[in-house]
């Protein structure tokens, strides 16, 4: 049986999962510029934002449907799991980005929602049926 990952050990995942998303982003910028030019306003700047947006969330997607782990929860020994304790399927994975950037534009609320929630779960995680484990 899994062991449900605690909330301080999620929260410091996120926060080495930001320094992973840094270079990533800075890569991807670095190669528009290269490629388009300055993005410092109208299209081009809208453009690099939407690039950013898929990039990550490709990045995330993979990592969820093949092994449950990014980088960072390697790190930290966690793994997102369905309810059934299986890696996510694309329609999860997709899903679960998409409310995870709308936690995000909320001013983090759906994660700040896991401090009051009885099993500590990130609200888009309660609202998909999902959860955290820790691994051995």
């Amino acid at each position: 049986m899994a062991i449900t990952a605690g909330l301080m050990k999620r929260f410091a995942a996120c926060l080495y999962e930001l320094l992973s998303l840094l270079a990533i982003c800075l890569l991807c910028t670095a190669v528009f510029i290269l490629l388009f030019g300055a993005a410092d306003s109208g299209l081009k700047r809208l453009g690099l934002q939407v690039l950013l947006w898929l990039v990550i969330g490709a990045y995330f997607v993979r990592c969820w449907m093949k092994t449950g782990q990014t980088l960072a929860t390697q790190a930290w020994k966690l793994k997102l799991v369905n309810k059934e304790n299986e890696t996510l399927n694309f329609t999860q994975a997709v899903q679960r980005y998409g409310f995870t950037t709308l936690s995000i534009g909320c001013f983090g609320l759906g994660f700040l929602w896991a401090i009051i929630d009885k099993n500590h779960l990130f609200l888009h995680d309660r609202v998909l049926n999902m959860h955290w484990v820790s691994v051995t």
